[in-house]
Protein backbone atom coordinates (compact mmCIF):
# COMPACT_ATOMS: atom_id res chain seq x y z
CA UNK A 1 0.00 0.00 0.00
CA UNK A 2 1.15 3.61 -0.89
CA UNK A 3 0.58 5.66 2.25
CA UNK A 4 0.83 9.02 0.57
CA UNK A 5 -2.64 10.75 1.28
CA UNK A 6 -4.22 7.31 3.38
CA UNK A 7 -5.60 7.56 7.07
CA UNK A 8 -4.73 5.39 9.57
CA UNK A 9 -5.84 5.14 13.15
CA UNK A 10 -3.53 4.49 15.74
CA UNK A 11 -4.78 3.27 19.31
CA UNK A 12 -2.98 4.97 22.11
CA UNK A 13 -1.73 7.06 19.85
CA UNK A 14 -0.62 10.14 22.27
CA UNK A 15 2.06 8.45 24.64
CA UNK A 16 5.01 5.94 23.92
CA UNK A 17 4.92 3.58 20.78
CA UNK A 18 1.79 4.49 20.25
CA UNK A 19 3.29 8.00 19.23
CA UNK A 20 6.36 6.65 17.69
CA UNK A 21 3.79 5.11 15.40
CA UNK A 22 1.73 7.61 14.57
CA UNK A 23 4.51 9.82 13.83
CA UNK A 24 6.28 7.61 11.43
CA UNK A 25 2.97 7.34 9.69
CA UNK A 26 2.70 10.71 9.34
CA UNK A 27 6.72 11.31 8.07
CA UNK A 28 5.30 8.69 5.33
CA UNK A 29 2.42 10.88 4.12
CA UNK A 30 -0.40 9.46 6.12
CA UNK A 31 -3.01 11.20 7.96
CA UNK A 32 -3.76 10.21 11.12
CA UNK A 33 -6.71 9.92 13.23
CA UNK A 34 -5.06 9.96 17.29
CA UNK A 35 -6.96 7.51 19.98
CA UNK A 36 -6.31 8.17 23.71
CA UNK A 37 -8.29 7.32 26.39
CA UNK A 38 -6.98 10.34 29.57
CA UNK A 39 -4.38 11.39 27.76
CA UNK A 40 -5.46 14.67 26.12
CA UNK A 41 -2.64 16.82 26.61
CA UNK A 42 -0.10 14.38 25.22
CA UNK A 43 -2.70 13.47 22.37
CA UNK A 44 -3.07 17.07 21.72
CA UNK A 45 0.95 17.54 21.19
CA UNK A 46 1.62 15.05 18.88
CA UNK A 47 -1.21 16.33 16.91
CA UNK A 48 0.70 19.41 16.87
CA UNK A 49 4.17 17.61 15.84
CA UNK A 50 2.48 15.74 13.23
CA UNK A 51 0.93 19.06 11.67
CA UNK A 52 4.66 20.33 11.87
CA UNK A 53 5.19 17.70 9.27
CA UNK A 54 3.02 18.88 6.93
CA UNK A 55 0.69 16.11 7.57
CA UNK A 56 -3.03 16.17 8.80
CA UNK A 57 -3.81 14.76 12.58
CA UNK A 58 -6.86 15.01 14.77
CA UNK A 59 -7.32 13.64 18.47
CA UNK A 60 -10.53 11.42 19.86
CA UNK A 61 -10.74 10.27 23.39
CA UNK A 62 -12.71 6.89 23.45
CA UNK A 63 -12.97 4.48 26.26
CA UNK A 64 -12.26 1.24 25.40
CA UNK A 65 -13.90 -0.54 28.58
CA UNK A 66 -17.12 -0.63 26.74
CA UNK A 67 -18.18 -1.32 23.05
CA UNK A 68 -20.34 1.56 22.98
CA UNK A 69 -17.18 3.66 23.32
CA UNK A 70 -15.12 1.41 20.57
CA UNK A 71 -18.17 1.86 17.62
CA UNK A 72 -18.43 5.71 18.25
CA UNK A 73 -14.47 6.43 17.66
CA UNK A 74 -14.86 4.96 14.88
CA UNK A 75 -17.51 6.64 13.50
CA UNK A 76 -16.03 9.97 14.46
CA UNK A 77 -12.97 8.93 12.53
CA UNK A 78 -14.79 8.07 9.20
CA UNK A 79 -16.43 11.61 9.85
CA UNK A 80 -13.10 13.29 10.44
CA UNK A 81 -11.83 11.88 7.50
CA UNK A 82 -13.90 10.05 5.72
CA UNK A 83 -12.48 7.18 5.19
CA UNK A 84 -9.64 5.19 7.29
CA UNK A 85 -7.36 2.56 5.29
CA UNK A 86 -4.95 1.90 8.34
CA UNK A 87 -5.89 0.40 11.61
CA UNK A 88 -3.12 -0.17 14.24
CA UNK A 89 -4.75 -1.25 17.49
CA UNK A 90 -1.89 -0.54 19.58
CA UNK A 91 -3.57 0.80 23.32
CA UNK A 92 -3.22 -1.66 25.69
CA UNK A 93 -2.82 -1.81 29.21
CA UNK A 94 -0.06 -3.67 31.54
CA UNK A 95 -0.82 -4.40 35.12
CA UNK A 96 2.01 -6.56 36.80
CA UNK A 97 -0.14 -9.24 38.85
CA UNK A 98 0.24 -12.88 38.61
CA UNK A 99 -2.25 -15.82 38.70
CA UNK A 100 -2.52 -15.44 42.71
CA UNK A 101 -3.54 -11.41 42.76
CA UNK A 102 -5.60 -11.30 39.62
CA UNK A 103 -8.95 -9.87 40.39
CA UNK A 104 -12.52 -9.74 38.60
CA UNK A 105 -11.92 -6.30 37.82
CA UNK A 106 -8.38 -6.35 36.79
CA UNK A 107 -9.47 -9.65 34.40
CA UNK A 108 -12.55 -7.48 32.76
CA UNK A 109 -10.29 -4.14 32.49
CA UNK A 110 -7.34 -6.06 30.45
CA UNK A 111 -10.38 -7.97 28.23
CA UNK A 112 -12.28 -5.09 27.92
CA UNK A 113 -9.45 -2.93 26.56
CA UNK A 114 -6.47 -5.20 25.10
CA UNK A 115 -8.73 -7.56 23.19
CA UNK A 116 -12.49 -7.10 22.88
CA UNK A 117 -11.98 -3.36 21.62
CA UNK A 118 -9.33 -4.00 19.04
CA UNK A 119 -11.61 -6.79 17.60
CA UNK A 120 -15.00 -4.93 18.01
CA UNK A 121 -12.59 -1.77 16.25
CA UNK A 122 -11.38 -4.32 13.64
CA UNK A 123 -15.00 -5.40 13.14
CA UNK A 124 -16.48 -2.17 12.51
CA UNK A 125 -13.43 -1.19 10.09
CA UNK A 126 -13.72 -3.99 8.00
CA UNK A 127 -17.39 -2.64 7.53
CA UNK A 128 -15.67 0.55 6.44
CA UNK A 129 -13.24 -0.60 4.09
CA UNK A 130 -16.49 -2.98 2.43
CA UNK A 131 -14.81 -5.04 -0.59
CA UNK A 132 -13.88 -2.31 -3.21
CA UNK A 133 -10.63 -0.89 -1.47
CA UNK A 134 -7.60 -2.36 0.67
CA UNK A 135 -6.88 -2.13 4.16
CA UNK A 136 -4.64 -2.87 6.42
CA UNK A 137 -4.92 -4.01 10.32
CA UNK A 138 -2.01 -4.40 12.46
CA UNK A 139 -2.15 -5.29 16.03
CA UNK A 140 0.43 -4.82 18.76
CA UNK A 141 1.13 -7.93 20.70
CA UNK A 142 4.01 -9.15 22.77
CA UNK A 143 6.19 -12.13 22.59
CA UNK A 144 5.18 -13.25 26.28
CA UNK A 145 2.03 -14.04 23.98
CA UNK A 146 3.74 -17.33 22.95
CA UNK A 147 6.04 -17.85 25.61
CA UNK A 148 3.50 -17.13 28.45
CA UNK A 149 5.10 -16.70 32.16
CA UNK A 150 3.11 -16.36 35.71
CA UNK A 151 3.62 -12.84 36.15
CA UNK A 152 1.28 -10.20 34.18
CA UNK A 153 -1.53 -13.26 33.89
CA UNK A 154 -4.26 -11.11 32.72
CA UNK A 155 -2.30 -8.97 29.95
CA UNK A 156 -0.15 -12.05 29.26
CA UNK A 157 -3.69 -13.77 27.77
CA UNK A 158 -4.73 -10.95 26.52
CA UNK A 159 -1.36 -10.80 23.96
CA UNK A 160 -2.21 -14.71 23.26
CA UNK A 161 -5.87 -14.04 22.34
CA UNK A 162 -4.51 -11.13 20.30
CA UNK A 163 -2.61 -13.29 18.44
CA UNK A 164 -5.22 -15.43 17.78
CA UNK A 165 -7.22 -13.12 16.76
CA UNK A 166 -4.75 -11.91 14.24
CA UNK A 167 -4.43 -15.35 12.15
CA UNK A 168 -7.97 -15.93 12.32
CA UNK A 169 -9.15 -11.88 10.48
CA UNK A 170 -6.38 -12.98 8.87
CA UNK A 171 -7.67 -15.48 6.83
CA UNK A 172 -11.72 -14.31 7.36
CA UNK A 173 -11.32 -10.69 5.77
CA UNK A 174 -9.05 -11.89 3.08
CA UNK A 175 -8.58 -10.52 0.46
CA UNK A 176 -9.28 -6.77 1.06
CA UNK A 177 -8.05 -6.34 3.89
CA UNK A 178 -4.22 -7.59 5.53
CA UNK A 179 -3.91 -8.51 9.35
CA UNK A 180 -0.37 -8.93 11.13
CA UNK A 181 0.90 -8.98 14.64
CA UNK A 182 4.47 -7.14 15.86
CA UNK A 183 5.59 -8.68 19.10
CA UNK A 184 7.95 -6.00 20.29
CA UNK A 185 10.46 -6.45 23.28
CA UNK A 186 12.28 -4.85 25.28
CA UNK A 187 11.55 -1.15 23.51
CA UNK A 188 10.83 1.43 26.17
CA UNK A 189 10.86 0.73 29.67
CA UNK A 190 8.34 1.50 31.91
CA UNK A 191 7.91 4.63 33.41
CA UNK A 192 9.41 3.95 36.91
CA UNK A 193 12.18 2.03 35.80
CA UNK A 194 15.34 2.51 37.16
CA UNK A 195 18.72 1.95 36.00
CA UNK A 196 18.79 -1.64 37.48
CA UNK A 197 15.96 -2.82 35.52
CA UNK A 198 17.18 -1.81 32.18
CA UNK A 199 20.66 -3.56 32.88
CA UNK A 200 18.96 -6.75 34.12
CA UNK A 201 16.47 -6.53 30.97
CA UNK A 202 19.30 -6.17 28.71
CA UNK A 203 21.25 -9.16 30.00
CA UNK A 204 18.15 -10.91 28.82
CA UNK A 205 18.54 -9.93 25.34
CA UNK A 206 20.89 -12.13 22.91
CA UNK A 207 21.59 -8.94 20.94
CA UNK A 208 22.49 -7.58 23.61
CA UNK A 209 20.81 -4.16 23.71
CA UNK A 210 17.40 -2.79 24.01
CA UNK A 211 15.65 -1.94 20.90
CA UNK A 212 14.17 1.52 20.03
CA UNK A 213 10.87 3.20 18.58
CA UNK A 214 12.25 2.84 15.67
CA UNK A 215 12.80 -0.28 15.07
CA UNK A 216 8.80 -1.14 15.99
CA UNK A 217 7.76 2.00 13.26
CA UNK A 218 10.10 0.71 10.75
CA UNK A 219 8.57 -3.01 10.79
CA UNK A 220 5.09 -1.10 10.99
CA UNK A 221 5.74 0.53 7.53
CA UNK A 222 6.84 -2.54 6.28
CA UNK A 223 3.55 -4.81 6.82
CA UNK A 224 1.75 -1.23 5.79
CA UNK A 225 3.70 -1.13 1.99
CA UNK A 226 3.60 -5.12 1.34
CA UNK A 227 0.74 -6.17 -0.67
CA UNK A 228 1.35 -10.07 0.34
CA UNK A 229 2.07 -10.20 3.95
CA UNK A 230 -0.91 -11.39 6.05
CA UNK A 231 -1.68 -13.43 9.22
CA UNK A 232 1.60 -12.96 10.41
CA UNK A 233 3.29 -12.39 14.07
CA UNK A 234 6.70 -10.17 13.63
CA UNK A 235 9.06 -10.44 16.59
CA UNK A 236 11.11 -7.40 17.05
CA UNK A 237 12.88 -8.32 20.68
CA UNK A 238 16.52 -8.57 19.77
CA UNK A 239 16.08 -12.47 20.27
CA UNK A 240 14.32 -12.64 23.68
CA UNK A 241 11.58 -14.57 22.61
CA UNK A 242 13.78 -17.29 22.09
Amino acid sequence: MELEGKVAIVTGGAVRLGKAQALALAEAGARVLIHYGSSEGPAQETVAEIEDLGSEAVAIQGDFRNVSGVRSMMEDAVEAFGQIDILVNSAAIFEAKGWQDTTEGIWDRHFAINLKAPFFLSQAFAKHVGEDRRGHIVNIADWRGVRPGTDHFAYTLTKAGLIAMTKSLALGMAPTIQVNAIAPGFILPPPAAGEGFKEDKVKQVPIGRRGYPSDITETLLFLLRSDFVTGELVFVTGGEHL
